[in-house]
């Protein structure tokens, strides 16, 4: 953070040593309370170090989502304050969070650690605050704090007429939410999929072999089953009938699997289940229903076309594309993890969605599922034999929606296409509710980077998203 000096570098005169039984790190609240921080910042880096004349007031001060934290002593006396606040002040926030003005009292900088605490809480405030990039500038001398407390070193700059380093906080909920759903597939299911249809390995939907016919599969969480019946009931279709869009394909029929402890509750699953395959006009072909066991619900579906789109398709130099439904809002129960694009749509709307994958003909495409749209492009990307590198700015995003939440969410509909470059936007025949914009391209490489405003790109997932491998 710009001006943070270590507790043993942090040398002043002494007054009185604050009692060491103890501090603690609070949020700002109060005017009182921002004042006092702002007066403490005066007193270090303009009266102390002479960094500024006068003031060291800035643009940040003046941008409302600014976060200020204070370390405050038992009797109230404030020790060091920090503060974080969006990486662009005045312009939309994108997930990139930086921390500065870091100060700490004379008298609190040895022993008690009061830097380190203001490092570590501002640590866990911009990751609550959806922070998908934190960082900041510090003075060389002080690079060890930083790296002792997990930081990763970038670049050397220089700045008020010292050497600076701009450190980085691994924040790493992409590749926590990758590693959770998805990396374990290929030792468990490597050696079962593709080999009977090559090209397409680790795809939403499987082309049957001697046909034009396309089968998706997929399983509702139990404990989301158990929770929400219904919801779950009109997901199984949802998924799945996004599977086969993503393979460019039509649908043609359903099958599901019921499990219920009685007939009651299975009864409260169909109906969710009955009423989007009613919406989206695809009916149900048969199945199977077992009552007195543990909630669990799975459809297959079945599409056709005569050229289903692979998910390995892609390659590098190829541009990466995200067409999405940004309407509707959160599923209640679900904040920030499922975004509910459907349940408001006409039919008519629903099934136009079909077509969207045919009409960007694109060379790669897959469904955003629960491993969200970074997760996916990862996937993407590992069947291409390639990098990812999503641009975050330019990803479609719902108005006021954090884009951290929007990156990692089950976003409703939201298809990922690779296509090659030239296509300056999406082509006429989308649905009009759906948005489309060319968010990022592919590289040589693994995993998938995030490029940021300034063209700083961030590691989000450095390794293979499955471990399947590309779909030769």
């Amino acid at each position: 953070m710009t001006e943070l000096l270590d507790d043993v570098i942090l040398a002043g005169p002494a007054r009185r040593s604050p009692s060491l039984e103890g501090y603690t790190v609070v949020r700002a609240e109060s005017a009182a309370d921002r004042e006092a921080y702002l007066a403490l910042r005066r007193e270090i880096f303009v009266a102390e170090q002479g960094l500024f004349a006068g003031s060291d007031l800035d643009d940040v001060d003046d941008d409302p989502r600014h976060i200020v934290l204070l370390a405050r002593a038992d009797d109230g006396e404030v020790l060091g304050g920090v503060r974080l606040h969006p990486g662009q002040p005045g312009m939309r926030d994108v997930g990139w969070w930086r921390g500065s003005r870091l100060a700490v009292k004379p008298d609190a900088r040895q022993l008690l650690g009061v830097g380190a605490a203001l490092v570590r809480a501002a640590c866990a405030a911009a990751e609550d605050a959806g922070a998908l990039r934190f960082d900041a500038t510090v003075q060389a001398r002080n690079e060890r704090l930083f790296r002792r407390l997990g930081w990763v070193p970038r670049e050397r700059i220089h700045l008020h007429d010292m050497t600076h380093v701009v450190m980085e906080w691994p924040v790493v909920r992409i590749a926590q939410l990758a590693e959770a759903t998805k990396s374990p597939l290929g030792d468990l299911v490597g050696a079962l999929v593709g080999a009977s249809t090559p090209g397409f390995r680790g795809d939403d939907g499987a082309p049957v072999p001697g046909s034009d016919l396309v089968a998706a599969c997929d399983a509702i969480l139990p404990s989301m089953v158990e929770r929400d019946p219904e919801w779950a009931g009109w997901c199984s279709v949802l998924v799945n009938i996004n599977d086969l869009s993503a393979m460019g394909a039509e649908p043609v029929g359903l099958l599901d699997a019921i499990g219920a402890r009685d007939a009651s509750f299975a009864r409260r699953v169909v109906r969710g289940l009955a009423e989007a395959a009613q919406a989206w006009g695809v009916p149900v072909l048969g199945g199977h229903t077992q009552l007195g066991v543990p909630a669990a619900l799975s459809v297959t579906a079945l599409g056709r076309t005569p050229r289903p789109v692979p998910g390995g398709g892609g390659a590098p130099g190829d541009l990466l594309r995200l067409s999405a439904d940004l309407g509707g809002g959160w599923r209640p129960g679900y904040r920030g993890r499922q975004w509910d694009s459907s349940s408001h749509r006409t039919s008519a709307e629903l099934r136009a969605l079909s077509g969207v994958v045919p009409a960007l003909a694109p060379t790669a495409a897959k469904d955003v599922s629960m491993a969200g749209l970074v997760g996916t492009a990862g996937m993407l990307a590992e069947a291409g034999g390639c990098r990812a590198i999503i641009d975050v700015a330019a990803v479609p995003t719902p108005a006021g929606t954090p884009t951290a939440d929007w990156l990692t969410c089950f976003p409703g509909f939201a298809m990922l296409t690779a296509e090659e470059p030239g296509r300056a936007k999406a082509p006429p025949g989308l649905p009009g509710f759906v948005s489309s914009a060319v968010c990022g391209e592919l590289v040589p490489g693994a995993g998938v980077g995030l490029r940021w405003p300034d063209g700083t790109v961030t590691d989000a997932i450095d390794h293979t998203v499955t471990g399947l491998g590309p779909a030769t």
